[in-house]
């Protein structure tokens, strides 16, 4: 399992994010969305890959240790940031 860079605490502010950054990329956003979008990155704890420039499917967990995880999703990378959410 891994953790966004970003400690959201629920798997509904990360599909928001990563529908923000989406339609920061295909130009679709107003001015405000301009300042709030960022590329949403992943990490693993200990061993696993280094997932700086990973394109595929992970799994993802939240929100931070010590903090009790209340949400799991899948993720799809491509070159280290996260394209969609299911």
């Amino acid at each position: 399992m891994s953790y966004t860079v970003t400690n959201f605490k629920t798997k509904k502010a990360l599909t928001q994010a990563v529908e923000l950054y989406n339609a920061y990329t295909m130009d679709k956003f107003t001015s405000a969305e301009r300042e709030s979008s960022a590329a949403i990155r992943c990490y693993n704890l200990g061993l696993g890959p280094d997932l700086s420039n990973y394109t595929g499917k992970i799994s993802l967990e939240g929100p931070h240790y010590p903090a009790a995880h209340t949400w799991y999703c899948e993720a799809w990378l491509e070159n280290g940031i996260v394209k969609k959410v299911k």
